[in-house]
């Protein structure tokens, strides 16, 4: 009995140590975003369609205010309550001593520079399919934002997942860089959409159901889920369920009236206020893309 309690210790300490070794935070290769330059024009770009200013900027904030990234919002979710760190360039209480790789560590593989686990309420699920040239776009344009030296505040989540190193496990099988919709047979035009729906835009986020680890079911892109934030159903928008065509869904993206004269309300408000700030081409982009994914029932 002795050598058997042993060695099931041993066992545990080796399978301990093992899932360490796997889930320990990752950094991406230095050489990734080396020698980047980048561009703030095409950084404010990133910024909207990535919906930057729908999390961090103060609660109700509109106009100007947007880019005063203060953070403070909070979102119930039934794993606790998540709070919108500041993310304004003030040196101490922002993102402002950042470097590139700091930013491309934390959006593409979810990793703070202390080399800590962020909680994939922050969309690093999605943004690890965006180019490391992007990030370097948007740290050159966040860089140009008024800084706020409001503190975060933490977060206020139940047991156990107010253990960050919990999310190892969740990125070991969840985080994944593939596309999710093929290149093949994509136009250009098509593949910029992708690249926006799948990685900046994370529509997959919200339009996606849910495993009940909280990881997005990948058969099931975009066929709808319930709603986080109270009654009802985020819409399925797959070619099975959104019959519209495709200057329909660039009206949507670029007025907010839908077909029948319907509006966007809620989150969806905010997405189509974001996108006003972004090229007529993302939005065509979007919705090419769009008429592009299975259709699932």
């Amino acid at each position: 009995m002795k050598r058997l309690f042993l060695g099931l210790c041993l066992l545990g300490v080796i399978g301990a140590a093992g899932f360490v070794a796997l889930t320990r935070p990752a950094r991406i290769d230095p050489a990734a975003v080396a020698g980047l330059v980048g561009d703030p024009k095409n950084g404010e770009i990133v910024f909207w369609v990535g919906g930057c200013a729908s999390c961090h900027a103060a609660d109700k904030s509109t106009g100007d205010a947007m880019l005063l990234l203060t953070g403070g919002k909070r979102f119930d979710t039934e794993f606790g309550v998540f709070v919108a760190p500041n993310i304004s360039p003030d040196p101490a209480q922002g993102i402002g001593g950042w470097s590139v790789e700091d930013l491309a560590n934390a959006m593409l593989l979810g990793t703070s520079p202390r080399g800590t686990h962020y909680y994939p309420a922050f969309p690093y699920a999605s943004y690890v399919h965006i180019k490391p040239q992007d990030v370097a776009d948007l740290k050159a344009f966040m860089d140009t934002l008024p800084p706020s030296s409001r503190p975060t505040e933490p977060n206020e989540l139940n047991f156990p997942f107010n253990f960050r190193l919990l999310m190892g496990g969740w990125k070991f099988l969840f985080l994944n860089p593939d596309p999710i919709v093929a290149d093949a047979g994509l136009t250009p035009a098509e593949l910029r959409g992708r690249d926006l729906v799948e990685g900046l835009g994370h529509c997959g986020e919200c339009h996606s159901p849910r495993n009940p680890l909280g990881g997005i079911e990948r058969a099931n892109w975009l066929a709808g889920a319930p709603n986080p934030d109270g009654p009802g159903k985020i819409p399925n928008i797959t070619p099975a369920k959104l019959n519209w065509s495709q200057a329909d869904i660039v009206e949507y993206l670029t007025s907010g009236f839908t077909p029948s004269f319907d509006s966007a309300g809620a989150a969806m408000a905010d997405v189509v206020n974001n996108l006003s700030h972004v090229p007529a081409s993302d939005r065509e982009a979007i919705a090419a893309y769009l008429k592009k994914v299975p259709a699932i029932e």
